[in-house]
């Protein structure tokens, strides 16, 4: 007996002819880079290793273009961004044993991120796999168990015919909601091995959509009509899922003021009447949410940034919207909706009636925004505010930023206005440095048409100033604004305010500038003045470009320790 969905793919005369005769030469590796191209993979990134180098021998063979970081971690955050920026997933080749454990900080990020990275490392050759001590090069007693913890999962070949379905099944798993890192690894014999299988055609590993049960989209349309003061926190899921357009509507439908993560910048407008912004840090801001009868949360798990540092208490009802199954409930119960931000939205407008009136939300996010900015007035923070300000006076719209953790970042996450989705990306999420400018580099890859910015502190720019030479060896069009405090300017912070001073936060750095043009890389020296036309000059010309701000950034006085 037949199914209508039983389909049977039968090769044409051509294919079989092409399967029956593949041409030599081949080994493990060809295989690995066909698997790709069949994916609809055009770019990988990756840095070369002893046990990986038939991988490397068959990406000359391949029609994929490649580029090369000078460290695995920075590899993996350019990775990243590639995904991040395309939507798609960034192929990213590694070598065993230390050249896969130094990117495991850049597979946090890309996990806390929702990034699709799909990272293939070599192995041992087959006889070391299982824990045995065989002496080999890099090896590891399990390679996989340290990254099973951070990806989302783990694939390991042992024979060349499985390279083919372990690449697709770790393809499918990393674009599934929510997108996020996979690990294959493959041993180095197998990758070497010459083969005579046929060579890999198109492939298909398109995931399943997560769609809303539709009786729990039902009861929260109805909470969301009868709702006397609804509110809306936006995360980045909706930015994910290119659910902004969706959101708007949404909002509008039921007069809800939307406040954005920082994780979701840019998902809502910035300057519209129902716009909170950005102001999570902002006691006035978790005061107005905790105030909200119905609170929609959309592709956000509220965690420790998004809820003020866990001070935030809702009091009315929850509905939250997460494609991340574990996210839901997971900090505030309430109607939790596994599902894709954009189908989940999509719903709700459909299932709402009639537009809900409320002439006073406008006027109601008004004072919460003045409340905000009289708070910051009263703090003396001129500067940081130029500095920021001349920042995006100097970024066109749609140039995409990359933030490492540093003051000016932290101002960001509040207070800049991205302007449009899916431009504005941090190391929010796993928290670690290094990673503006060598994201900041694979978002250029994704999309030369437009500039890019990287932001980062001078101790953070010191863990990524070997990617000089990457940005001039490609030539992308990536200017650094490296703002130089003397140290770790955020922990000296940190620090002085709990402990009276601060240790281990200063540091001796180089003359930026110089180091930048000993690579080839123009750079300039500038001031909080002169900021604004210096940025936008380098971001106009090119090629890279570094721009540095001799500068002593303060942050703004937190309000969940209950002193604001």
């Amino acid at each position: 007996m037949t199914h209508d969905h039983d389909v049977v793919l039968r090769p044409t005369a051509a294919q079989t002819e092409a399967a029956l005769n593949p041409p030599p030469g081949r080994n493990g590796g060809d295989l690995v880079m066909e698997t790709l191209s069949g994916l609809g993979a055009t770019t990988v990134f990756g840095l070369p290793g002893q046990h990986a180098l038939g991988m490397f021998d068959a990406l000359r063979r391949s029609s994929l273009s490649y580029v090369g970081l000078r460290v695995e971690n920075n590899t993996g955050f350019a990775a990243d961004a590639y995904g991040r920026i395309t939507g798609e997933v960034a192929p990213l080749l590694l070598s065993t044993g230390p050249g896969a454990l130094t990117s495991l900080a850049a597979l946090q990020e890309a996990a806390a991120g929702s990034s699709p990275v799909l990272a293939i490392a070599s192995q041992v050759p087959v006889a070391g796999l299982g824990g045995g001590r065989h002496g080999y090069l890099h090896e590891l007693r399990d390679q996989q168990a340290s990254f099973r913890d951070i990806v989302k999962s783990v694939h390991t070949v042992r024979t060349a015919s499985q390279i083919p379905s372990a690449i697709a099944a770790a393809w499918e798993s990393a674009l599934t909601a929510p997108h996020g890192p996979v690990w294959v690894e493959i041993p180095q014999d197998v990758l070497l091995a010459k083969t005579t299988l046929p060579v890999v055609t198109a492939m298909d590993a398109t995931p399943d959509e997560v769609v809303p049960r539709p009786e729990l989209t039902a009861v929260a349309a109805d909470l969301l009509t009868r709702a006397k003061r609804p509110a809306i926190i936006a995360g980045g899921g909706v930015i994910r899922s290119d659910a902004s357009g969706k959101l708007l509507a949404l909002a509008e439908l039921v007069n809800a003021p939307v406040v954005t993560t920082f994780g979701g910048k840019g998902a809502f407008p910035w300057e519209h009447p129902l716009s909170l912004q950005s102001w999570l840090e902002d006691r006035h801001t978790t005061d107005f949410l905790e105030d909200a009868d119905v609170l929609l949360v959309v592709g956000s798990g509220l965690g420790e940034l998004s809820s003020n540092y866990h001070t935030f208490k809702p009091r009315g009802r929850v509905i939250q919207i997460e494609a991340d199954a574990g996210k839901l409930e997971s900090n505030h119960p309430g109607l939790g909706i596994h599902a894709d931000a954009r189908l989940a939205l999509s719903a709700l407008l459909e299932t709402i009636d009639a537009p809900r009136d409320d002439p006073s939300a406008p006027e109601r996010v008004r004072a919460v925004l003045d409340r905000v900015r009289e708070r910051i007035a009263a703090q003396d923070l001129t500067l940081e505010q130029q500095v920021l300000a001349a920042v995006r006076d100097a970024l066109p719209d749609a140039a995409p930023s990359f933030w490492d953790m540093t003051i000016l970042a932290y101002w960001a996450w509040s207070a800049f206005d991205a302007r449009r989705p899916n431009t504005m990306h941090s190391a929010q999420g796993a928290g670690g440095l290094g990673y503006g400018f060598p994201a900041a580099l694979g978002a250029a890859v994704a999309d030369p048409s437009h500039p890019v910015l990287a932001v980062s502190g001078d101790g953070g720019a010191m863990y990524s100033t070997a990617e000089l030479a990457t940005a001039r060896q490609y030539g992308l069009n990536v200017t650094w604004l490296i703002v130089d405090d003397g140290g770790y300017g955020i922990l000296r912070e940190y620090m002085s305010d709990a402990f009276g001073e601060a240790t281990g936060t200063e540091l001796a750095r180089p003359d930026f500038v110089a180091l930048a043009e000993s690579f080839g890389v123009p750079g300039v020296r500038t001031s909080p003045e002169s900021l604004r036309d210096d940025l936008a000059k380098a971001l106009a010309e090119p090629g890279p470009s570094v721009v540095v701000l001799p500068a002593v950034l303060r942050m703004f006085a937190p309000t969940h320790l209950g002193r604001n």
